[in-house]
């Protein structure tokens, strides 16, 4: 395996530093002009919403290639102060977006119910590829208050207890089978969708149940910050009944379904069938790069601010989105496309397992040729035998 650390060039600190460099990763704030004017026109305009997150960004990848380039990670945060401010200002934009379309839609006589459900099915997508993407980045940040916006985001989709699975199951367990995120080798994703459904609302709540067991205090004590989760989604929804009444509810619940399955989608994609290797005792060894796909199409990482670059998220998690580095396919096992095209193939099967499991077989050939039998880590229930 070659070194992590390798030297190469970075882009230059000065340029870096400028709001013009910046200014790419807020693409996505075009999207919010954009599902107001689809909301006004109606019709087949409503459609624009995903065609623009997945088909349009998908072509611009194709146009402009990847970008291999990356930043010193060990530039000053205040060098990257314009990065940082664009999650921290999605989160009013999106808030007044969706309960303004709420109210909107409740008096847009052009709207039948189904256009009223494509238009909030929109919402979805951009609060589910950017809203909740934008708090996975706040939820990884140290200060409180952009944490607090993490879960504003989060409750905003009625998937609080993300924040909880990702920092304390995900990053620990991932590529084991105790992270229900990992998706097993041949399991498609709607196999995998209901799962991590299940699962992950479960474990998550284990896991701060257990943080506060071990400071000798029941899961109800008022520091469980699930009652923080239950308080902000109670508080959205309730919001949605005053502004929309019960048909504003149901749009609602349009819309954080459509969120959760957009994330979820991204999640199949990002680890399928990558597994760390069992030491023994139940030891797996710790995360590297490889055991995450890396993808660094350039369009699609400015929409998604460098999501896509997850082999450096894992294993440096508490890198902000400018720093996180990309690696050759030679360092990280690499996907064909970006995640636009990635997680539309992840919902056919047939084509999904074409274009990945080739590619998992090198992964395995390359970093673990030791491993002569596979069948334990691809069930991924429980630890492959000592």
């Amino acid at each position: 395996m070659s070194d992590t650390s390798r030297p190469s060039p970075y882009l230059d600190a000065d340029k870096v530093a400028r709001w013009s460099s910046a200014l790419p990763y807020a693409a996505s704030f075009l999207l919010i002009p954009l599902i107001w004017a689809v909301a006004a026109a109606g019709g087949w305009w409503l459609l624009l919403i995903p065609v623009s997150t997945w088909y349009v960004f998908a072509g611009l990848d194709l146009a402009l290639g990847r970008n291999a380039s990356n930043v010193d990670p060990a530039t000053a945060m205040g060098d990257l102060r314009w990065y940082h401010l664009i999650p921290v200002i999605w989160v009013p934009l999106q808030f007044l977006t969706l309960f303004g379309l709420l109210a909107w839609a409740e008096g847009a006589t052009h709207l039948g119910a189904l256009e009223k459900i494509v238009l909030f099915f929109g919402m979805g997508v951009l609060s589910g590829t950017i809203g909740i993407n934008y708090a996975h980045e706040l939820m990884h940040r140290r200060s409180r208050g952009e944490r607090w916006l993490a879960d504003i985001l989060l409750a905003m989709v009625l998937y609080s207890h993300f924040r909880s699975e990702h920092l304390l199951v995900h990053h620990r367990h991932v590529g084991t089978p105790r992270d229900p995120v990992t998706a097993r080798r041949g399991e498609s994703f709607y196999r995998f969708y209901p799962r991590v459904l299940r699962q992950s609302l479960r474990s998550s709540f284990k896991a701060e149940k257990a943080m506060l067991a071990r400071k000798d205090l029941p899961w109800t004590d008022a520091t469980n910050p699930f009652w923080r989760y239950w308080a902000l989604q109670a508080a959205m929804l309730i919001l949605a009944i005053l502004i929309g009444g019960w048909s504003g509810l149901g749009l609602f619940l349009v819309q954080a379904g459509t969120a959760i399955w957009q994330l979820e989608l991204v999640n199949y994609v990002e680890h399928y069938g990558l597994t760390r290797k069992h030491l023994g005792n139940g030891r797996y060894e710790p995360v590297r790069p490889h055991h995450s796909w890396n993808a660094d199409h350039r369009a699609s990482n400015w929409l998604l601010i460098n999501l896509a670059r997850h082999s450096d998220h894992h294993y440096k998690p508490d890198r902000s989105f400018p720093l996180l580095q990309t690696y050759s396919a030679s360092e990280a096992p690499q996907l064909p496309h970006g995640y636009p095209v990635m997680t539309m193939a992840a919902l056919v099967p047939s084509v999904w397992r074409r274009m990945m499991h080739p590619r998992l077989q090198r992964w395995r050939e390359m970093y673990y040729p030791e491993i002569t039998d596979w069948r334990p880590y691809n069930r991924m229930k429980t630890p492959p035998p000592e």
